[in-house]
Formats: structure tokens, C-alpha cells, sequence
């Protein structure tokens, strides 16, 4: 008889083939988890009744040898795992279903590379999800089958999964456009010195996340439209219902991206037009000083015939002529920018 799995080891363990997590989910009764990849060998050999749920680490070298040898999964997916698009997507492969998710790591930094992917494939009696990163909704799932959660079928649990990525990606959402509503206060009150380098930031993270996650149009109308025949109605119901929700998030993802690309907007507009202010006075500067440097550079030059040279009030009367031809300079000026300022 199998037992629970102890709390540390499904959190944190993998076992000789990488296995994370396994969990029987026979008709009508309580999970039971499967410690160890030789458990679960032994079930999938026989006829009992139920589906499995095997979460597996991939960067345990032998997880895949252990899925290809005892999963009857397609060599597609293998394929898919090494070299294939990793654009979210749900589709069909045979009697299969083939999903790849792109979920945000367990540690994530509001950095658009906390982005990993997530495959997995649905039969009728199996539910495969692999990864090379901790991630956050399939956690998220692990923890709500721990707590008693009691999926259906192997596509109930990508329905529950696909709404907990849901759920994961509101909350980014959510304390994204917190540090939106923050930076535009900085930027009313006139501090934007440290927002212009946190806006593009956060702009390049909704753009990817919207850019990943968004699963593609045809293949998941392919799969709603023709399901494998093991797919009860319900479960493609409720997937399309999943589907339709994680496209409102992507929406509000589309919302704050298009919020912040008007916010770096305004904040560049900002640092334009101080930098134009502190051209704008050292030109000023530079003309009202314009006098002083002809007439220093003329009377210093080492030539015959320098006027006043001789005479006793010679640098009272040059340095009144210098004062008066930067008062008539400052005077033109002011004129001038009071005319643009009116």
C-alpha cells in the first residue's frame, strides 16, 4: 500500500530519476502520493483504475531516460523538450494532449528572465510536467493536491494548472501597477531621476511575459475543436473556460504595458526639457561672457599699440566698458526670452 509522501520530500526531493512529486488518483478516493519513479513503473504496467500525476526535474539527468523508457510518451515531445518552440500553446499529438507552458520562477525578481518553460502532456491514464526551474503555479497545483484538491481527470489538473498561472500572473500584474502608480507620482512631484531606469525595466517584463504567455490562437482552437475522444465534454468546456480567463490577464498585461510605455514617454519628455534648461543657461552664460573674453584676448595680445595701454585710469575705463557692453547683452537677452516666455 502506498503512503503519503512526507511533507519535505514532495517539496523540496527527486528521487534517482528526478521525480519530484507522483500522485494516483483513483476514482472516487483520497490521493495517494508515489514516493519513487519504481511506484509508479509498477502502476502504469498494470490495469488499475485512476490516472497519475508524475511532476519531474529535468535537470536530473535521469529523468528523461526514465520517461522514455516508462511514460509512452511521443518522440514530439522529446523533441520539443531539446530544440522546440517556447511559445505557451496547447494541441493534440495523437491520443495525446501536448501543452507548453511558460511560467515565472519560484524566486521571481521582477526580471524579465525569471521566465521558464513548463511541458506537459496528458493521456488518458497519465499526467506528465517536467521543468528545468522551480516554478510558481505548478507549485501552486502540487500544494492544492496536498491540501485535498481532488482533480477529475489529467485534463482537470491542466485546467487547475492553467488557472493558477492565471492567478500568479494577476499578482504580478497587480504589484506591477503598484510601482507604475508609485513612479508616476515621482514623476507629477518632478523626481524622475531613478524611474527612468525602472520603467524600461518593467516594461521589457510585461512585454515578455505577454509576449511567452499568450498561447497561441489555432493550435488551441485545433485541440477544443477536435479533443481526443477520452476528453469528456466537461473537461473541454472548462478548458476553454481557463483559456478564456488567462486571455483577460494577458489583456490587463497588454493594459499596464501600454501604461508604462506612456509613463517612460512622459519621463523622457521631463529629462528633455531639463536638459534644454541647463543648455538653455550655460548658453546664457556663455553670451553674457562673450564681452569680457573679446576684449581680454584683444588686450592680450603681445603686439604694439594697445589702447589705454599707458594711460593711468586704462583698467577702470576698460573694465567700464566691458560691464557696459554685458549690461546692453543682458538687457537684448532678457527682452528676448520675456517675449518667448509671453
Amino acid at each position: 500500500m502506498n503512503l503519503p509522501l512526507p511533507a519535505a520530500t514532495a517539496s523540496y526531493g527527486a528521487d534517482d530519476h528526478g521525480l519530484i512529486c507522483g500522485w494516483h488518483f483513483p476514482p472516487g478516493a483520497e490521493a495517494v502520493a508515489l514516493p519513487h519513479c519504481t511506484d509508479a513503473a509498477g502502476w502504469l504496467a498494470g490495469e488499475a483504475p485512476g490516472f497519475l500525476w508524475l511532476h519531474f526535474n529535468l535537470a536530473h539527468a535521469g529523468a528523461e531516460p526514465w520517461l522514455r523508457a516508462h511514460a509512452g510518451l511521443s518522440e514530439d515531445f522529446f523533441d520539443e523538450l531539446h530544440g522546440g518552440s517556447r511559445t505557451t500553446r496547447i494541441e493534440r499529438d495523437g491520443e495525446w494532449l501536448f501543452a507548453v507552458m511558460n511560467d515565472v520562477v519560484f524566486d521571481f525578481a521582477f526580471d524579465a528572465g525569471d521566465v521558464a518553460t513548463l511541458w506537459l502532456a496528458a493521456g488518458p491514464r497519465l499526467f506528465v510536467s517536467a521543468r528545468r526551474h522551480p516554478l510558481r503555479a505548478v507549485d501552486r497545483l502540487r500544494m492544492a493536491v496536498r491540501r485535498g484538491e481532488l482533480p477529475g481527470s489529467p485534463v482537470a489538473l491542466l485546467d487547475h494548472l492553467l488557472r493558477d498561472q492565471a492567478d500568479e500572473l494577476q499578482a504580478i500584474v497587480r504589484q506591477v501597477a503598484e510601482r507604475a502608480d508609485a513612479i508616476e507620482d515621482a514623476l507629477l512631484a518632478g523626481r524622475h531621476d531613478g524611474q527612468t531606469r525602472e520603467l524600461p525595466r518593467l516594461r521589457r517584463l510585461m512585454g515578455r511575459l505577454q509576449r511567452l504567455l499568450a498561447p497561441e490562437p489555432n493550435a488551441l482552437m485545433r485541440m477544443l475543436a477536435r479533443p481526443p475522444a477520452w476528453v469528456p465534454a466537461a473537461d473541454v468546456a472548462g478548458l476553454q473556460a481557463a483559456t478564456e480567463d488567462f486571455a483577460l490577464v494577458l489583456r490587463d498585461i497588454g493594459g499596464v504595458q501600454e501604461r508604462l510605455k506612456l509613463m517612460q514617454d512622459e519621463a523622457a519628455a521631463r529629462l528633455a526639457e531639463e536638459s534644454n534648461r541647463i543648455l538653455f543657461t550655460l548658453t546664457l552664460v556663455t553670451v553674457l561672457a562673450l564681452p569680457i573674453n573679446l576684449v581680454s584676448g584683444m588686450f592680450g595680445m603681445n603686439v604694439g599699440g594697445i589702447p589705454l595701454a599707458e594711460h593711468p585710469h586704462g583698467f577702470r575705463v576698460m573694465a567700464l566698458v566691458i560691464a557696459a557692453l554685458t549690461g546692453a547683452i543682458a538687457w537684448g537677452v532678457g527682452r528676448w526670452v520675456g517675449r518667448r516666455g509671453g
